[in-house]
């Protein structure tokens, strides 16, 4: 990956490289997405009124999803630690999980619409970013 030279306001430099933002970015927002997936599955499995009335999901109740919803976020909770630390296979895992969380989202969508397709744009981000950016660091 190509890197940059910056200088800072205390006139010290610093290197740069191409992309570390994203991946920042990608850390947090999965992070950020893991600990609102836990919340949602909670709420979900105590039966809470935050969700839409008489929804019809793919397959059994809202408690079964609020289940699965809590088990993908503490995976995307694991994939944003190893994203954050820099770790390689992170990369992978947190595409994989933002992958599943997305499709899950969407077997979810009925007891949530809008919500489903905020944090859906939120996975996208991540996806592009990890598979972007997330390669091997150059060493030289």
């Amino acid at each position: 990956m190509a890197q940059q030279t910056y200088v800072g306001p205390d006139r010290s430099t610093y290197i740069e490289e191409r992309g570390s933002g994203w991946i920042t970015f990608a850390g947090v927002v999965i992070m950020m997405v893991a600990i609102l997936n836990i919340i949602d599955g909670i709420a979900a499995i105590s039966r809470s009124a935050f969700f839409t009335a008489n929804a019809r999901y793919v397959f059994s109740d809202l408690r079964t999803w609020g289940w699965i919803t809590l088990i993908i976020g503490v995976v995307c909770i694991l994939a944003a630690g190893g994203v954050l630390a820099g770790s390689q296979w992170a990369r992978w895992f947190g595409m994989i999980a933002a992958g599943l969380n997305g499709i899950a989202l969407f077997s979810f969508a009925p007891g949530y619409p809008i919500w489903t397709l905020i944090i859906f744009a939120c996975d996208v981000l991540v996806i592009y970013a990890l598979a972007v950016y997330g390669g091997r660091r150059d060493t030289a």
